[in-house]
């Protein structure tokens, strides 16, 4: 059967763009590679690592994808030689990033904070895109769409989390931007059944959210505002099908007319399971890494050889690191410490202009992630020794470190985000992704302003400061992987016109983060089903004229050297 559009990806680009394409009468196909969860079906913790983790090839098609992008080889540290006289690499020096990613119908909704703030004037006023249009006049009206289909509040609760990370931004003389989160979560009575409270009874049943602080493990309760709640719930009553554990794996243009082939398999499958799609439209919307090998693919294989050069520059980490302060079992048990009431973020603040801090929690019983955690060590000169220094200094420290034995109770979680402009340039290497160091500064491997906020906060609650495993090897950690396929005025300065359509490719789009040019400095869910909700008003009705303005042709040297 030949569709209207495919939809790559179910997340808050793929299912705004579901949604909206179905109103407007096309026939419409949502390929996701995960599964579909009922409430009931997901995780109780974070150990049910089946339902938790995705690792198809190892039989878990959970809801957490954690990827490690990294560099082909290391970039080699000036002055450094080795006895041969060749220089040796620095492993302190890698362009990598662990990235924490979504899987499932839903996309990252399934696995997210909930979190849902618009962006700060840096992220409008970034050169990529600023010249094009005042974009936060522009999207101010789908900023209010996508709000009011994902039910976003403000958290009303204080919690014990927020309490301390209160008195850490008071300390860092910045209580006056401190302030309760916008949450997508139902807030009614707790674990009381109701019938549609958003949409006049339309869509389906909902339960108040009981404050169990277990939203990153799917939400059981039935209180988050997950996507298929709200636009995957209407986009399949307005006829679009979802076609679940079917994964994209080549993209080609249509020998026999106009539109796509597109190339998939069943998720997990060893042998068999491949089909051929046909469709007049694509939209690439299986988040930033997916859509990138997707078009990094079609580019190298010569299947689509004009997408601009420019494909992989831009990609962004939102600046972030995930820290943390953990208290000591037996001092947590003694004080009665659970710092897993609340949603998964309740509060936020501002240390410094540009860089933002929010405190994270899981549920009782998800310890699993305490496994990436260790000593915290400040960046710098020869990091990967001082951090085992501090292991073999502290092994108290370190054994208790440890130990996930309860951490989700005794655990504040740090996500530190800024919108300062540093990025990763992504490219295609036998066959996988891998990253080098791109426009800006240096993607950072740790910040610290966050540090600063960790130590303090490690001082308020008693606990010992920690960073990701990874970070002290030059490898951060990111919730939020954007970028690579960004916005620009042209195919010399980006993958996608203001419009989402790719240069070169007439009916391929990109909507979701990957089209995202800047680093936000928040949690970028809204932003991107709010560029969602513009790009799809602009879309003709189904058999009326395009009236969006046509973009330039594209070679695939655009953007060479760039």
């Amino acid at each position: 059967m030949r569709y209207d559009v495919v939809v790559v990806g179910s997340g808050f680009g793929g299912s705004v763009a579901a949604l909206r394409l179905a109103e407007k009468g096309y026939s419409v196909l949502v390929l996701e590679a995960g599964r579909r969860f009922a409430d009931h079906e997901l995780p109780r913790t974070s150990w049910r690592v089946g339902r938790f983790l995705w690792a198809p090839a190892l039989g878990c098609f959970g809801i957490q994808r954690i990827t490690l992008l990294r560099s082909a080889g290391h970039r080699v540290a000036a002055g450094r030689r080795g006895t041969s006289g060749r220089r040796r690499p620095d492993i302190g020096t890698r362009a990598g990033v662990l990235v924490l990613s979504g899987a499932g119908v839903g996309g990252g909704s399934l696995v997210y904070a909930n979190t849902l703030y618009e962006p700060p004037d840096d992220f409008y006023a970034d050169p990529q895109w600023s010249g094009i249009t005042d974009w936060r006049a522009e999207l101010a009206p789908y900023y209010t769409r996508a709000k009011q289909l994902l039910g976003v509040v403000d958290y009303p609760r204080t919690t014990r989390a927020d309490q301390a990370m209160r008195a850490v931004a008071d300390r860092m003389g910045a209580g006056d931007t401190f302030r309760p989160t916008p949450v997508a979560v139902y807030l009614g009575p707790p674990g009381e059944r109701v019938a549609d409270p958003y949409f006049g009874g339309a869509g389906p049943d909902r339960v108040g959210c009981t404050h169990c602080g277990a939203c990153m493990t799917g939400c059981r309760v039935g209180a988050k505002n997950s996507l298929p709640k709200n636009y995957l719930w209407f986009a399949e009553r307005a006829g679009a099908r979802i076609r679940p554990l079917t994964t994209v794996t080549g993209l080609r243009p249509d020998p026999d007319g106009a539109g796509y082939l597109v190339d998939v398999r069943r998720t997990g499958a060893w042998l068999g399971g491949r089909d051929t799609i046909a469709a007049d439209q694509v939209v690439l919307a299986a988040g930033a890494l997916g859509t990138q090998r997707l078009l990094h693919a079609a580019r190298a294989t010569g299947a689509l050889p004009e997408i601009s050069a420019r494909i992989g520059a831009l990609t962004r980490t939102n600046s972030e690191a995930i820290l943390g302060a953990v208290v000591p079992r037996r001092a947590a048990r003694r004080r009665g410490l659970d710092y897993t009431e609340g949603v998964a973020i309740t509060s936020s603040f501002h240390p410094e202009p540009g860089t933002h801090v929010e405190p994270v929690r899981y549920g009782e019983g998800s310890n699993l992630m305490g496994l990436l955690a260790t000593v915290l060590v400040d960046g710098g000169p020869r990091r990967v020794r001082r951090w085992l220094g501090t292991l073999l200094r502290r092994p108290g420290r370190t054994l208790r470190l440890l130990s996930v034995r309860g951490w989700s109770r005794r655990a504040v979680v740090a996500l530190v985000m800024q919108s300062v402009d540093n990025s990763l340039t992504t490219y295609h290497h036998r066959g996988r992704l891998a990253a080098r160091h791109g426009h800006g500064e240096p993607n950072p491997s740790w910040i610290p302003a966050g540090n600063q906020a960790v130590r303090l906060l490690a001082d308020e609650i008693g606990g010992i400061a920690a960073g990701p495993v990874s970070e002290p090897f030059g490898v951060p950690m990111t919730a939020h992987i954007l970028g690579g396929a960004v916005i620009g005025a042209t195919a010399r300065d980006g993958v996608v016109d203001a419009y989402h359509r790719v240069f070169g490719c007439p009916g391929l789009h990109v909507v979701d983060g990957a089209a995202v040019p800047a680093n936000l400095g928040v949690n970028p869910s809204l932003t991107i089903a709010a560029l969602a909700e513009r790009a799809m008003a602009h879309w003709p009705a189904k058999g009326e004229p395009d009236g969006r303005q046509q973009p330039e042709p594209s070679s695939g040297r655009c953007g060479d050297g760039r």
